[in-house]
């Protein structure tokens, strides 16, 4: 009988308990990719990783952080809900299975948490990320997304 040694793991997905200076680093290279406006702020980043309601998870392919994302969960009257933000990964990790990794990740512990439902927004501009979520099971649902801005 031939043995087939296991495959290894495209990347570690961890939940960040502590902001490290790699961990802030990390976030701070990370964010211009998910967006042009995105602003780096520290003490954001450490008041969501100290939260009980937040989590910051990263992903490392050979102990270097690739990709990170957020995972929101709050209860109201009809249940617990969870929202996925900022999912990115560093441009040179793309297409090799670290999102899919993040979300699996992530729906894990919404699961965990109890979620009945994990909501993310995308905007259209992102195929490749929407084709992403499509294929790890996220629906596209009828409805409008309405934003205050104060």
């Amino acid at each position: 009988m031939l043995l087939v040694p296991a495959e290894q793991p495209i990347a570690t997905v961890e939940i960040v308990s502590e902001l490290t200076g790699e961990v802030a680093e990390a976030v701070r290279a990370l964010l211009p990719q998910l967006s042009s406006s995105a602003a780096y702020s520290r003490e954001l980043v450490e008041a969501m990783v100290a939260s009980d309601s937040a989590a910051l998870f990263i992903a490392r392919v050979d102990g270097t952080i690739v990709g990170m994302a957020s995972l929101i969960h709050y209860a109201i009257p009809t249940g617990v809900r969870a929202h996925i933000d900022d999912v990115v990964v560093d441009s040179a990790e793309r297409g090799h299975g670290v999102g899919r990794l993040l979300l699996r990740a992530l729906l894990d512990e919404a699961n965990r948490l109890g979620a009945r439902t994990v909501d993310l927004t995308s905007r259209p501009s992102r195929e490749a990320a929407i084709r992403l979520y499509e294929s790890v099971g996220f629906v596209r649902r009828e409805s409008l997304l309405f934003r205050f801005q104060g």
